[in-house]
């Protein structure tokens, strides 16, 4: 399997999908539907990137990103938020606090993938 990527995001159908497209991009997916899951799964599989949605039910997106950006542990793991927030301060923040990208819902899967790979060093590509 190729590298690990956890999707946190607790909307059941955008993971099935995620897990899906990451799947059949040889990538190994995780996934965690709130930020107390998120944190269990980072600790136990140190992922190499999470997808990182920002509203969740029971902590934010950038919480999590923070607390993976505040941890010595974590400073390889990248970090794409993917959220419906598109707003201009809302992406200003997720960068200034540690993200390496921020993209809006609905997206592109293409354009997701090749900005996985961009951040992880692959050339992996969807697989039909």
């Amino acid at each position: 399997m190729g590298k690990k990527v956890l999707i946190v995001d607790d909307e059941e159908n955008i993971v099935i999908s995620l897990e899906f497209l990451l799947t059949s991009s040889g990538y190994e997916a995780i996934s965690a539907r709130n930020g107390k899951e998120a944190y269990e799964l980072l600790e136990r599989h140190n992922p190499d990137l999470i997808l990182l949605d920002i509203m969740l039910p029971d902590c934010t997106g950038f919480e999590i990103c923070q607390h993976v950006r505040g941890n010595p542990k974590f400073e390889k793991i990248k970090i794409i938020l993917l959220t419906a927030r598109g707003m201009e301060k809302d992406i200003e923040k997720g960068i200034a606090i540690g993200a390496d990208a921020y993209v809006v819902k609905p997206f592109s899967t293409k354009d997701l993938v090749k900005k996985i790979n961009e951040l992880l060093g692959g050339s992996n590509e969807i697989r039909q």
